[in-house]
């Protein structure tokens, strides 16, 4: 098998592993709203959302520690590197979740995941303005389609829901923000270290804030739930936390940050099935058109960007 033909299936392993992650991240906005029905706060589901996934976290990153050391790779990890991933994992996990969690309070669950959506325009912005890499036509092309949906279901679910989900739409604007930059910069993280042992650090330096945030705020008290409420935080913890969070890293690892962030936009279909089928949220036709072009913006994006770096791994592999 030749280089490119590598790269190409590593590109399309990327996309599937990153659309899948981002499908089982696509289930948290529904799962906090029916934590909301029971009368469950966002820092409560945060927090047992941590307690439960925290010990996952820490067996797999310890579990990918010793099998990279036994195949003989020398992981330098200097108490540095360790807080800068920690770091990182806390802006990604404890800042941009307690600022969606919060913003679910105000607006649907489709309206959040839309929101959260518009989280690879900074990832792209940020990769323009600080990393030097350049758009082209027809990227942007892509990405205009895609986005002109979000607009055009944001615009009918304002519509629907009135001038009270501002609050919570700027709540989750600014977790997509944080989200879009954690995404940036865990890239090299990733590279250095490996998905599964970054991921385990990271969730866990975000882990311990969640919880030191609920011993400031609540009562150990408020964590005795009834076991509806905690079948749908044990629920948040797997499906919608640790299965997306190693899924989403690892196709960060393989394709990069842009492409994972762009490839999320597909969760859109996802929400929105499970909004209306669960949830009972309104869906018309405008949300149909608006889906559909965001469905073919990742689309179109996806198959040039992959075409783009097999045609860069030919040029590498062909002698000067």
């Amino acid at each position: 098998m030749n280089t490119a033909s590598t790269a190409g299936n590593k590109i399309v392993l990327g996309y599937i592993i990153g659309g899948l992650g981002s499908c089982f991240f696509s289930t948290k906005s529904i799962l906090i709203k029916l934590a909301l029905i029971e009368n469950v706060d966002a820092i409560t589901t945060l927090t047992w959302r941590m307690i439960i996934a925290l010990p996952i976290f820490i067996l797999i990153g310890y579990s990918g520690y010793r099998y990279r050391i036994s195949k003989g790779e020398d992981i330098k990890l200097s108490p540095k590197a360790f807080l800068q991933v920690g770091a990182v994992g806390s802006l990604g996990y404890y800042v941009a979740s307690y600022l969606d969690f919060a913003g679910l309070n105000y607006i649907s669950a489709q309206f959040d995941r839309l929101i959260m959506l518009t989280y690879p325009i900074f990832v792209v912005l940020i990769g323009v303005i600080f990393l030097g890499r350049k758009l082209n036509a027809k990227l942007i092309l892509a990405l205009s389609l895609s986005y002109f949906g979000l607009v055009v279901i944001f615009v009918r679910d304002l519509q629907i829901d009135g001038q009270s989900t501002i609050t919570g739409a700027l709540l989750v604007l600014a977790a997509a923000l944080a989200f879009a930059v954690y995404q940036v910069l865990a890239k090299p993280h990733i590279d250095r270290i490996g998905a599964r042992l970054f991921t385990s650090i990271a969730m866990s330096a975000a882990g311990v804030l969640v919880i030191g945030h609920f011993l400031i705020a609540n009562d150990l008290s408020d964590l005795i739930l009834p076991q509806k409420s905690m079948m749908i935080m044990f629920a948040i913890a797997t499906i919608s936390t640790v299965l997306p969070a190693y899924l989403i890293s690892t196709s960060i690892g393989l394709v990069g940050p842009e492409p994972t962030a762009v490839i999320g936009n597909i969760s859109t279909i996802v929400t929105i099935g499970l909004a209306v089928s669960v949830l009972g949220e309104p869906f018309t036709l405008w949300h149909a058109i608006g889906a559909a072009m965001v469905l073919l913006g990742v689309i179109s994006f996806t198959q040039m960007d992959k075409r783009a770096k097999e045609a860069a791994a030919r040029k590498m592999q062909t002698p000067s």
